[in-house]
Order: C-alpha cells, then sequence, then structure tokens
C-alpha cells in the first residue's frame, strides 16, 4: 500500500508541476542555453583560432600574432587583397550610412505627415526592400545596371553603394518612424506656438527628439553593410571592389589559413564595437526619456 501511496503522490506532483502556471521555465531555459551555445560556440572557436600559431584551423600550436601581423605574405596587415578587402567594405558600409540614415529619416517624417492613398503607396514602395528577398533585389539591380543603365553605372563601387542603399533605406525609416509614433506632434506644436517657424520647430525640436532613433539606425546600417554578401557581390565588379565578406568566402572554399579566422574576427569586433557604441550613445540621449517604439527597437 506503501509503495501505490508513493507513486499516487509523485503522479501528483508531477501533474501539478506541469498544471503551475508560474513554475520555473526549465524547457524554455534549457533550450535558450543549446540556442546560444549553438550560436556562440562555432564564432568563440573561430575567433581563438585566429591567434593559432599553425597554419590549422582545428589543432591548437600555440598562441601568437602571425596571421594579423607578423607573417609576411598571409597576415591582414601584409595581405594586399586583404587589407584592400577591409577598406571597401568600410568605406561601403559609411557611404551607405552618410546617404540612407538622413534619407530615411527625411522619408519617415514625409510618410509620417502624408495622408490618404498616395501616402499608403509611398509607404508600401519604401518598405518593399525590407520584405524582398536579398537576393532578388541584387539580381534586379544587376540587370538594370548591365542593361538600361550600362552606359551610367558600372559594376563596382558605384553600382554597390547603391544596391546597399536601396536595400538598407528601409532601416532607419522603420525605426525613425516608430519614434515619431510615440512622440506625436505636441512638441512642435508648442514650439511653432513660442514663436518658431515650422523649420525651426523640426531643426531644434524634432531633430533631437529623433536622435536616439537615428543613432540606432546609425549602429543598424553600418553593421548590417559590412556583413552584407549577396548585394555587394551581386554588383562587384572590379578586384578592388571585393569586399572582406567576399573574400572570405572565397578564401574557406579553397584552402584557408587562420587569416580567414583574423578576417572574420575584424568583422565581427567592429560590428560589436559600433552596435556598443551606438547603443551607449542611445542610452545617455534617452536617460529620463520615454522612447516608445525606438526604446523597444534597442531592447530586442
Amino acid at each position: 500500500m506503501s509503495a501505490i501511496a508513493e507513486t499516487a503522490a509523485g503522479t501528483r506532483r508531477r501533474s501539478g508541476y506541469f498544471s503551475n502556471p508560474w513554475r520555473k521555465p526549465r524547457f524554455l531555459q534549457a533550450t535558450t542555453i543549446l540556442y546560444l551555445l549553438w550560436s556562440l560556440v562555432p564564432v568563440v572557436i573561430a575567433v581563438v583560432f585566429s591567434f593559432n600559431d599553425g597554419r590549422s584551423r582545428i589543432s591548437w600550436q600555440g598562441f601568437s600574432m602571425r596571421w594579423w601581423t607578423q607573417d609576411p605574405t598571409d597576415s591582414i596587415l601584409h595581405d594586399p587583397a586583404i587589407r584592400a578587402a577591409v577598406v571597401q567594405t568600410y568605406r561601403l558600409a559609411i557611404i551607405t550610412v552618410l546617404i540612407t540614415v538622413p534619407l530615411g529619416t527625411l522619408f519617415a517624417i514625409g510618410i509620417h505627415r502624408w495622408h490618404g492613398r498616395p501616402a499608403r503607396i509611398a509607404n508600401f514602395t519604401m518598405l518593399l526592400s525590407f520584405v524582398v528577398p536579398e537576393i532578388i533585389l541584387g539580381v534586379s539591380l544587376f540587370i538594370l545596371f548591365t542593361t538600361l543603365f550600362k552606359e551610367y553605372i558600372q559594376l563596382g563601387t558605384g553600382a554597390q553603394i547603391l544596391g546597399l542603399a536601396a536595400f538598407q533605406l528601409s532601416y532607419p525609416t522603420i525605426i525613425v518612424r516608430a519614434r515619431l509614433l510615440s512622440i506625436g506632434p505636441a512638441y512642435e506644436e508648442a514650439a511653432m506656438d513660442l514663436g518658431g517657424s515650422p523649420g525651426q520647430a523640426i531643426r531644434r525640436v524634432l531633430l533631437p527628439l529623433l536622435a536616439p532613433a537615428i543613432m540606432a539606425s546609425v549602429a543598424l546600417v553600418f553593421a548590417d553593410s559590412v556583413d552584407d554578401f549577396v548585394t555587394v557581390a551581386a554588383l562587384s565588379g572590379p578586384a578592388s571592389s571585393e569586399t572582406l565578406a567576399q573574400a572570405i568566402y572565397s578564401a574557406a572554399r579553397s584552402s584557408p589559413t587562420p587569416e580567414v579566422n583574423a578576417a572574420a574576427t575584424v568583422m565581427l569586433v567592429s560590428t560589436l564595437l559600433m552596435i556598443t557604441v551606438g547603443y551607449a550613445i542611445y542610452k545617455r540621449a534617452t536617460r529620463g526619456q520615454d522612447m516608445g517604439g525606438a526604446s523597444d527597437f534597442m531592447q530586442i
């Protein structure tokens, strides 16, 4: 009888655990930990082996800066192809930020204040690149630049900038518009009631309020442009237009050395650094403020 009672008590405990909505989410915790390990462990291994003294990417042979600075031909510092790819990558990222963030901010303000069916059509067109697969956009731009505009736009840096700008423009538009929806028109109206012109209200009131969302856009567009492969590969031209992502992909398919790991580490560190700086500036700018949509985005 005691065995039967113990079995029944155990069954009740298990049933009570699964029916308790406030129980510890052990399954979700385990799933989250496994996902993080699955995602981060390969990245950590790649970073660690960028400091391997030997050419192996699976056998540790001692710590060294060989693939960063010391090797006379195959280090990042001395490999002209990798150096050119690094310069091209960050040139494209910076120019893309300088184009898309101001334009995206202006488009967000315009779409936010424009009403009616034409506004909905413009909004849909603006956000189209956000939902269209990047490979379709890249191939479409390739066909466009090599047929209709082949006399004006050559494949290479110019085409890559236009392609990245077309793909990235929707990000600042969405982020800035989310901030606009959260602050409302009251601040601008108050500024104009106090004697300011519409231009002054935008310049001195609206833009400072949009600064955190703009900074979030800068961080996101820069990081995504540095990591972009599909668009820049579809629109690349001469060897000078090869980016770091293309160089890593090409090297990984042949006989890679830990120099590939070092190049990937450069991309990883630069994007993480940009996100960290952007988040720090965002937190400083939003101290004591309710940032609405922009805040929700940054918390994600």
